[in-house]
Parts: C-alpha cells; structure tokens; sequence
C-alpha cells in the first residue's frame, strides 16, 4: 500500500539550510512478559556486554538505521550516539525488568543526552511494551526524565506495534511513530519518517500536535498479523488517513497482551502540523472502527493442543506439506506439549523447531557426537506451562555452533528418530522465521519435513507463507504463558473494562 503521501509532504523546505544540526541518539528496548518467572536485571541486559555508546549505537536496529540513512541524506544534520543498553537475555522471555536496571539505563540514557554539546534534537528508538517493577509506564517515565535532561529539545519517538502506551509518552515527546505492519517489515520507514518530521520542525517548517486514544482492546498477538483481516483493515485505515491528509502520521499501537500494565491494550497516536481539530478527528475515527471491529480482532478461538495437532496430521496426509503448525503460546520455548501429541498421535516425518533446553545440550554434548545416538530428557523445564520433559532416544544429526541474524550459539543439537522426525534443541529460546536454519543445519526440509512445528505468534508468516511455502499453517492454543484465551491470566494491573476481558 501507499505510504508515501505524508511523506512526501515533509520534503519540501528540508534541504540546504547552512547551521549544522545535532541530534542525539538513544535506544532502551525490551518486550517484557511479565507472566514469565525469570526477572531482567542487569545480569540479564548486559549478558553480552555493557551498554553502547558513540557510533555503535547507530547500527543497533532498523528504526534507528532509517533514521541515521534520513538524516545523511539532508547532510546539515550530526548524529551523536549517546547511550543504548543491548537486547536482553531472552528477550520478552524475560518478566518484570528491575528498578535498578531501569534507573541504571534511563538515567544513563538522559546523563549521556546531556553531555552532548550544542544538542538540537533527541531521537529514541523504544519498544513501548517493557514491564518494569515499580515503574507503571517506564517509555514515558524514560521520555520525562530526557526532557527533564535536554528542556525544550524536540524528542522524537518510534515504537514498536506491540507498545502498550498512552498519552503520557505522547506528553513528554514531540512526536511519536510505530510501526503499521506484523512481521515489522516498515521499522525503516517509522525510523526515516521521524527524521524528516524533526528536521522539518528544526527548520520551522512543522509543529507537531499529537492526539491519542485508547479504545478500549486487548488483542493476543496471534490475532494481530496485518496479513489478516480486522488488523490489515485497522492500518490500511491509517493508511488512507494519511494519504488523504498530507502531513498526518497516524499509528496505532494493537498493545502487547503479556505485560500486566496499566496502560495496556490498544493506543491510537496522531501527529499533525500545529492542526490539534484534525489530530482529534482522525484519533476519533480511528479508535471508533477499532471498537466496531473488536469482536472478530479480539475475540476469535483457536485449537488446543491434541485437536490442532490431528488437523496437522490430517492436512500433511492430505499432501497440504509443509504444515506449519505454530505453538504461539509458548514464550519460553521449552513447552512440549506439540511434541508430546505429535509422538501420541503417530505423526511422522515432523521437524520441531526449536526447543529451548540448556541442559539437554550439555548432555549431548557431554555424552555423544554427530552420528552417534542417545538418550536424552527434552524441555518441560522453565514454567508451570511447559508440560513434562519428553524422552527422546534418535541420532545426534548435527552438534555445533549456529548463528543468526537474532540468535548466536556456541552449540545446538538436531536429534533424529522415529520416522525421519527432528527435534532443535537451542539452548535459549530461538524462533524461527524462516526456512534458513535447515540448510545451515544439512536438514532437507522441502524433501524430509511434512509438519513443521514453531513456537512463532506471527513473524513465521515472512518466511513460510509470505514465500509460498507452506501448505497450509494451523495455530495451535497450547499451555503457555501467551495464550489466545487471555483470561486465562492472572491479570492484577490491567483496566477491568478492556474488551474482550469484561465480557468473561
């Protein structure tokens, strides 16, 4: 679809001005599920090292890479990197992030913006749905306490679609951005609309005015992928708001289910040029179709375990191969649920991938090497969820290191047994998105793999459905702690109105 049109209204009036700008750059990341045991402190946010500072801080991620690729092309502007702690260990595996890291880190963030001489503007690379114990909002509070830092510095703001955000951010920054699509395939272009907006507002040539809603939806992210249907007509909405009214952003947050927050549930976000009436009328309208299309974006169901497991069986016998058949409710990765059913039911010719299980790796690879076999207990270890471990006897096919764009490991185990069956065994969570990890591994999935079994919520669709893949893909609502059926949480923090929770 065509986002081109706000953009294109943001480049007349930005080039060739003579004073040198300067923008700080900072990034304070993490999608926290706060139903998981393992808190994050610093152990965990400096597990592969301290926070970056200078240059590096500009290669961190994409949002960031589209802001700095923006910015070159203007050439008046000087980017500083300031202060960015590294993604946590396991990631939104991860609950509730420490007082102390959060101080450490947001103070760090502000401390480090103010030693940056002749700053004209902050930029901020946030995800919007980190949990922290004792900070109800920490994105907003980080935001405070650099305008506290910086005074009347613009700060800009990109976020992920996950946020769980309200107007508090929206008050203590200039302009916020997120991203419309599920995989988040446009963080690049919230990154490069950020800079042009605030290289228009350094050059007086835009005043941004915000807007923001909260209608009142709680979604799983299973049900958010913009490649189906209400969320592909909830951002091709804010698509033609945009197109229609050049100089708009309009971004909608769907929220980030698994953090028990206050400010949970979906966030509608307006930036105009200094026109607060035409902000309010496209929040409005946007928070008012959200709230007509809840019931099939919030409310749908999806299998269980042994049902979602048969129709895989049935569909692979049917020749609809590959099937994917996603566990998205598994954030830990160690459930075993799918594998159980899997062997119960007699499946074969399936690849589990992967299974987080560090000391199963150990084992291997204290025990035997590639080619030979052994016996050895799989997953069902970290959470009250995860099943029990499930025994597996079969072939070390491979034993060795592996490295990806988002993981890196020393080692990892391929077992085979069975019926030309497979399980991955990583030893932290690893999701996989797409068919590359089988060549890196000598696996030959489109020959040997009929049922592919994730633990993926939507980011799998890029490589396996978005490519034509897959033959069919069936989502399965195991135990986990990201379940579709959100009342199955223990909620204590959330608003008791948020639909579909105060209909159940």
């Amino acid at each position: 679809m065509n986002e081109s049109a706000a953009d294109e209204a943001t480049e007349a009036g930005t080039d060739g001005a003579d004073e040198e700008l300067t923008v700080g750059v900072a990034r304070f990341v993490m999608e926290t599920c706060t139903f998981a045991s393992r808190p994050t402190g610093i152990d965990e946010w400096e597990h592969d090292g301290p926070p970056l500072t200078g240059d590096a801080v500009l290669d961190t991620d994409d949002y960031i890479r589209g802001f700095a690729a923006r910015t070159r092309e203007l050439a008046d502007t000087e980017l500083v990197g300031a202060y960015a702690p590294r993604w946590p260990k396991g990631g939104s595996s991860g609950s509730w992030v420490t007082q102390e890291a959060f101080e450490k880190y947001s103070c760090g963030i502000a401390d480090a913006l103010t030693d940056i001489e002749a700053l004209d503007a902050v930029y901020l690379s946030l995800h919007g749905a980190m949990a922290v114990d004792g900070t109800p909002k920490p994105e907003a509070e980080t935001v405070r306490r650099v305008r506290e830092a910086v005074g009347d510095t613009p700060i800009y703001v990109t976020l992920d679609l996950h946020a769980n955000v309200d107007g508090e951010i929206a008050a203590a920054a200039d302009g916020v951005f997120i991203v419309k699509r599920y995989p988040h395939y446009d963080s690049h272009r919230q990154g490069e609309r950020a800079a042009r907006v605030l290289h228009r507002q350094l050059r007086d040539d835009y005043e941004p005015t915000m807007a923001t809603r909260k209608p009142g939806v709680i979604t799983p992210s299973v049900f958010q992928g913009t490649g189906d249907s209400p969320a592909m007509e909830i951002m091709e909405r804010a698509r033609r708001w945009e197109d229609r009214e050049p100089g708009a952003f309009v971004s909608v947050a769907f929220g980030f289910a698994y953090a028990d927050v206050p400010n949970a549930g979906a966030t509608v976000m307006v930036v105009t040029d200094d026109d607060p009436a035409l902000a309010d009328r496209i929040a409005d309208d946007m928070e008012s179709y959200i709230w007509r299309v809840r019931v099939p974006f919030a409310n749908k169901t999806l299998p269980r375990t042994e049902a979602g497991v048969s129709q895989a069986i049935e569909a692979a016998e049917s020749g609809n191969t590959p099937v994917v058949l996603a566990d998205h409710a598994d954030r830990i990765g160690d459930s075993t649920h799918v594998l159980r059913q899997l062997i119960d039911q007699g499946a074969s010719r399936f690849t589990v991938a992967t299974i987080n299980d560090e000391e199963a790796v150990r084992r291997i690879e204290a025990t035997a090497g590639a080619g030979e076999q052994v016996t050895v207990d799989v997953g069902g270890h970290a959470e009250q969820y995860a099943g029990d471990p499930v025994e597996l006897t079969g072939t070390v096919e491979y034993l060795g290191p592996y490295n990806s764009v988002y993981s890196s490991f020393d080692t990892i185990a391929v077992l085979q047994f069975g019926d030309e069956n497979r399980v991955i065994v990583t030893p932290e969570l690893h999701q996989v998105t797409s068919p590359e990890i089988f060549a890196e591994l000598g696996i030959p999935f489109e020959a040997e793999v009929d049922i592919l079994a994730i633990k993926s919520r939507v980011h799998f669709r890029r490589g396996f459905v978005e490519t034509g893949l897959a033959g069919e893909v069936i989502r399965v609502d195991a135990p986990g702690i990201g379940p579709a059926d959100l009342s199955e949480l223990p909620y204590e923090n959330v608003p008791s109105d948020l639909y579909p929770l105060s209909e159940r």
